[in-house]
């Protein structure tokens, strides 16, 4: 053979342009190629927004709960120890359907003297430390009222990501709430 009938073949299937036509319209594998450059990408995606609308939804529950303690705690103008016991526990349906055992509540009468100032007449906890009476409580000033009364309900919750709990750890959410007492100028807490 010569070597010109070696290189012609070579040539000929080079500049077949049906062989390129025929490369660029097959499909074939295509879509699992596809498949595999997007599904990590779209995994991560619903995987955070399912941790993120977790994380706001504990955070929610974490301002209702503070909401709540407050509010029900400045209905009355006595609360005996059975009562505070009760508003205490009821957090517990709140915060549902997280794990109530993470959840620190510190509810606090609060007194406001003469010139501003806000002292913790009593002070009762579920699951963290009470405020030491007669302690001094800085408060926002828009609500540093002369000679006023306030309800403070502190909340705090150990929240632990579903996924991310790994990366992230524990993250503790927290959030108080201020109310002024409903039924009288202050509210009393018996032992």
């Amino acid at each position: 053979m010569s070597p010109t009938t070696e290189v012609m073949p070579m040539i000929d299937i080079v500049h077949r342009p049906s062989v390129f036509r025929r490369f660029r319209r097959d499909r074939r594998g295509v879509s699992a190629v596809e498949f595999a450059l997007l599904a990590p990408l779209m995994i991560t995606l619903y995987l955070g927004s399912t941790e993120i609308s977790d994380g706001v939804g504990a955070t929610r529950k974490v301002s209702l709960t503070a909401a709540t303690v407050a509010n029900l705690t400045a209905q009355e103008a006595t609360i005996t120890a059975a009562q505070m016991t009760t508003i205490l526990n009821a957090s517990a349906a709140v915060i549902a359907p997280y794990d109530a055992s993470k959840l620190k509540i510190v509810v606090s009468g609060l007194k406001i003297d003469a010139t501003g100032k806000a002292t913790v007449d009593w002070s009762r906890t579920k699951n963290g430390a009470v405020r030491a009476t007669n302690s001094t409580v800085t408060i926002p000033a828009a609500l540093a009222v002369p000679n006023s009364y306030l309800v403070l309900s502190e909340v705090s919750f150990a929240y632990t990501p579903i996924v991310g709990h790994t990366i992230t750890g524990t993250i503790n959410l927290s959030d108080k709430m201020y109310m002024s007492p409903r039924q009288s100028l202050t509210i009393t807490v018996t032992s």
